[in-house]
């Protein structure tokens, strides 16, 4: 849309969230300094039954346009198979912090298109979240994607706490580390985490 030209990145707020914690940094500057194109807080498993033939199309648009996968992706975040089969792990976007650039890229825009005449949005379910986090997985170099669990965020029925101690009580968060839903099983976080090679218990100074 013309009226986001001017704009470099997002946050995606919406209604009845609730941040738990004192958030110190300009979100904004912490992605344009660590080159980070899409930053999100919690992650799990699609249902199958709203997306049975997304993955099937998004192999047919790779093989089609093989020079779109970064060599340096996230395949293993959202497929247990290298690339048979979908896993269902996707971000949850309703907190999603991204660059506009990525979206408007060749890569996503001709992704985007090619979905898009498969119907998949209008006959199945096919919802921003597994598109945004599979072409994420796909097109970006893993370095460029960021778990912001520093951030305390609610969007019910799901709540994302930092866990680590010392982090906790010098930004006055108030929720409950234990309710995370970051250790969930339902959580996808445990295997991004492997993944990156990250300790996902110690992230309060990942950024």
């Amino acid at each position: 849309m013309p009226i986001m030209d001017n704009y470099r990145y997002y946050w995606r707020v919406e209604p009845n969230i609730r941040i738990f914690c004192d958030i110190e940094e300009d979100l904004f500057k912490v992605m344009a300094k660590n080159q980070y194109k899409y930053g999100f807080t919690m992650s799990m498993y699609e249902f199958l039954a709203t997306i049975p033939t997304l993955w099937s199309a998004t192999l047919d648009f790779v093989k089609a346009n093989p020079k779109h996968v970064h060599e340096n992706n996230l395949l293993e975040f959202i497929s247990d198979d290298n690339g048979k089969s979908y896993n269902l792990c996707h971000f949850w976007s309703n907190f999603e912090i991204a660059d506009l650039d990525f979206w408007r890229s060749p890569a996503y825009r001709e992704y985007f298109e090619y979905l898009d005449k498969q119907g998949g949005f209008f006959y199945e379910r096919w919802g921003d979240a597994p598109v945004h986090s599979i072409a994420a997985a796909l097109f970006l170099n893993r370095t460029e994607v960021a778990y912001f669990g520093q951030v305390g965020y609610s969007h019910p029925p799901y709540t994302n706490c930092p866990t680590e101690r010392g982090f906790h009580s010098s930004h006055n968060c108030i929720c409950n580390p234990g309710n995370s839903f970051t250790f969930d099983g339902y959580s996808c976080a445990s295997k991004y985490f492997k993944v990156q090679g990250i300790d996902g218990k110690s992230y309060d100074s990942y950024l």
